[in-house]
């Protein structure tokens, strides 16, 4: 099915990534309808039509399914059953459920990766303190222990080992308060990964088939949030290469429609590691949107309507940094800079750890 102009494009979620898929699509002459349980989302500020309703109420779902012709998502946290309702009433949704539940289990995500053959961090199921300390066994210290669900830009999970600073504490005291710290709830222990950078790959696939790529950017982050996205990122030609490839089985293995951005660890033996991959449009991509003729969000919205895809070429080599919190309170000061693109969400509050816009920053090839 093709979407042809003036046809809807159904959007689960009304965040910051919806806002730009709804631009992006009305520069295609094409609609956007948000489904939100949020009022004045950023989303809603620039979409054709807003529904508020819960992830879950059926009747809700179903209205909006009738009223689009196809249906997308801008996070990865929206519930499977959502989907699963949407699906039930005839809606067309892509990127499809599958993608969306191994996404939102990183032990699930994982093993998945595996059996593609591409390599991932080490890693050992967590249900309760034994299991931990069995995976501590295997896996060493430090590690990282993360909630299999629910976690984002560095929440959901707590350092165990030395890196966590505090020597008072004997090894059972450090397990316990890093379980108490995640909540005691399903988890996956990770080793620690020696890499010399952080990349990602983000690729579309149309339904066709079809597979494009963006060049890589290397991603800076602080605190588990991404700070700056460089490109070009000088990592080796064959890791991004290897990263690409890897990528594309995963599109494909999901028999994937739309963008996906995915993690990579680049060795300092130009080696690469899967970090995760999140089954929509990516912070990491958002420099497409000026250093390219066709960004990662035109990219998605072609894909999920059934278009052709775009040349996702780069035309500028570029610096994409985020604003978090307060920090987007220097607009005035980022509107006066040279060659320096403003992008603001619309959020009405700056509390910290938020983004609330980002600046790409364009430099001549």
């Amino acid at each position: 099915m093709i979407v042809e102009p003036n046809g809807v494009i159904g959007i689960l979620g009304g965040g910051q990534l919806g806002r730009m898929l709804s631009l992006a699509a009305a520069r295609l002459g094409l609609k956007t309808h948000i489904y939100t349980p949020e009022d004045h989302s950023p989303a809603g500020q620039v979409a054709d039509a807003v529904t508020i309703g819960d992830y879950k109420d059926a009747d809700r779902l179903k209205d909006f399914g009738d009223l689009v012709n196809v249906v997308t998502y801008e996070f990865e946290n929206v519930p499977a059953e959502t989907v699963d309702i949407l699906a039930a009433n005839h809606a067309l949704v892509a990127p499809g459920g599958k993608a969306l539940s191994i996404a939102q289990d990183r032990l699930v995500e994982k093993e998945f990766v595996n059996s593609l053959g591409a390599r991932t961090a080490p890693f050992h199921a967590v249900d309760d303190l034994a299991s931990l300390e069995v995976g501590l066994g295997v896996i060493g210290r430090p590690a990282i222990l993360k909630t299999r669900r629910l976690g984002y830009d560095g929440k959901g999970q707590t350092t165990i080992g030395a890196a966590n600073g505090d020597l008072s504490l004997t090894w059972d005291e450090a397990n316990r308060k890093a379980w108490e710290e995640i909540g005691a709830r399903p988890s996956i222990l990770e080793g620690f990964i020696d890499f010399e950078m952080e990349i990602s790959i983000i690729g579309a696939r149309g339904r066709n088939g079809e597979i494009r790529c963006y060049d890589a950017p290397r991603n800076i982050h602080k605190g588990g949030i991404l700070r700056q996205s460089v490109v070009p990122s000088g990592a080796p030609d064959g890791a991004v290469k290897n990263a690409i490839a890897i990528t594309s089985k995963i599109l494909d293995a999901l028999d994937y429609a739309g963008v996906i951005g995915v993690e990579f660890f680049v060795e300092k033996s130009g080696g690469v590691i899967v970090n995760e991959f999140a089954p929509r449009v990516h912070n990491s991509g958002h420099w497409t949107s000026d250093a390219c003729a066709v960004s990662q969000f035109e990219q998605h919205i072609r894909a999920v309507a059934g278009w052709p895809l775009g040349d996702p070429r780069r035309h500028s080599d570029c610096i994409m940094e985020n604003l978090i919190g307060d920090e987007v309170e220097r607009w005035r000061d980022l509107s006066r800079e040279a060659n320096t693109c403003i992008h603001l969400y619309g959020k009405r509050d700056a509390s910290p750890g938020r983004k609330m816009g980002h600046v790409t920053r364009i430099r001549a090839r």
